[in-house]
């Protein structure tokens, strides 16, 4: 559950007070047709020009204090598992959906341009919650994956059934249906094991953001950089236990009654230096605004961390195209480019587009309450003053993620019942 936001004074003087801090040293920190929503009230017009008014500028930070260090699991032990199992393809999975999804409304989004649901199994379920989003716009710039335009969705286990199953990935097929996408369920896993015993088991970690590039997903971990998943190795495994994963005694493979799993092969471990506190990766998202491509990374603390003075970052960090991977410097050692301090409290998500940073931002979860929706905030880098866009996405707002080739935002609510998946038109913002 998360805190409401404090008043706009507050959030304003805060960042005012950051712009007069050094911004050298980070402390550590405790802990498909479009439709506009109604226009503002006088009131609630009167709020935003206060805030927009107040706003202060983002600090930057010494970006090259954030960095991270790469490290793969073993090609023995995943080529064993490719001889174990049947591999398929993305768009395979993608037309072997065994979902469909249905809305009971739409989503009240400001300037929404596209929206869907799930089924209403998996909208009212307390047993996992949605948290990112990426596209096949970000795996490549013509917006496809073996020809199919695929949405991919995020889930943590929050079962209290004693079996933590980690993280599934939705894979919607928009090509199939724009406004009501067929979709499967995989699992993500890490292989564990030996060459000449492979197995594999449940990856448990938050997975605020997912950020998807060529044949590579990345998958925020909250402690720990980034784990990577390859596309190129996504294995077909035996279903009817729900309760098992990896070899069995019997020799099947199983992922607690999933028919597909997603096998990590790399992992990004994040490091700071110059005193700076450890980055908490809360999200991610692939740039293509950028030159070279670029992942942005921000990072989530409550209004009570905010309030006992932690600081909320945001960075930036160039990625190689030929193969996929985070870019190192000239020196050889992966640095950020860009990184600010926001102190934005309860940031979800994040992404930027021609220098222009948007950040999703959780206010609540009373669904009766107006001022519960998700709010929108940008900034245009280095110096622009933050704004707010107020209640311009749905209550429990998380992840964002940008489609260039259709100039769509995407985000998602995470809170049962409330689990539309919508974009809005970015350059409205």
């Amino acid at each position: 559950m998360r805190r409401r936001r404090r008043s706009a004074l507050a959030v304003a003087s805060l960042g005012l007070a950051a712009l007069l801090a050094t911004a050298g040293q980070a402390t550590a920190s405790p802990s498909t047709a479009s439709q506009a929503t109604a226009s503002p009230s006088t009131s609630e017009q009167a709020v935003q020009s206060e805030q927009a008014a107040l706003a202060a500028a983002a600090t930057p930070l010494t970006a090259s204090n954030f960095r991270y260090t790469l490290s793969q699991t073993s090609s023995t032990l995943v080529s064993a598992l490719d001889s174990a199992l049947p591999n398929v393809t993305m768009g395979a999975v993608a037309d072997d959906a065994n979902r469909t999804p249905s809305c009971g409304s739409a989503p009240s989004v400001t300037n929404r341009t596209a929206y869907y649901c799930w089924n209403d199994g998996d909208q009212d379920t307390d047993a996992w919650y949605p948290q990112g989003i990426t596209t096949s716009s970000d795996a490549y710039a013509e917006g496809t994956y073996d020809g199919k335009r695929i949405n991919l969705v995020s889930w943590y286990d929050h079962a209290e059934d004693g079996i933590d199953k980690g993280v599934r990935i939705s894979v919607s097929n928009l090509s199939a249906s724009a406004s009501a996408p067929p979709y499967r369920h995989i699992l993500l896993v890490e292989p564990s094991g030996t060459a000449s015993a492979p197995s594999f088991k449940a990856v448990n970690v938050h997975a605020g953001g997912i950020m998807w590039y060529g044949n590579l997903l990345y998958v925020a971990d909250t402690s720990g950089g980034f784990r990577v998943f390859d596309l190129n190795h996504l294995w077909q495994v035996s279903t009817g236990n729900s309760s098992a994963i990896g070899w069995q005694s019997d020799g099947s493979y199983q992922a607690f009654d999933y028919k597909y799993v997603l096998p990590q092969t790399a992992k990004f471990t994040d490091s700071t230096a110059g005193g700076y506190a450890q980055l908490q990766h809360s999200s991610v998202s692939l740039d293509r605004t950028s030159t070279p491509d670029s992942v942005v990374v921000s990072e989530y603390r409550s209004a009570a961390d905010v309030d006992a003075g932690a600081q909320v970052r945001t960075i930036r960090v160039p990625i190689d195209y030929t193969n996929r991977y985070l870019k190192p410097a000239s020196d050889g050692i992966i640095k950020a480019t860009e990184a600010y301090r926001t102190d934005l409290e309860s940031v979800q998500g994040s992404t930027a587009i021609n220098g222009e940073f948007f950040f999703s931002q959780s206010d609540g979860s009373d669904h009766a309450d107006p001022n519960s929706d998700g709010d929108l905030h940008t900034f245009v880098a280095p110096s622009g003053s933050i704004v707010r866009h107020g209640n311009a996405l749905t209550v429990g707002a998380e992840d964002l993620s940008y489609d260039p080739t259709r100039d769509y935002l995407w985000s998602l609510g995470e809170y049962p019942g409330y689990r539309w998946v919508y974009a809005a038109d970015a350059s409205t913002f």
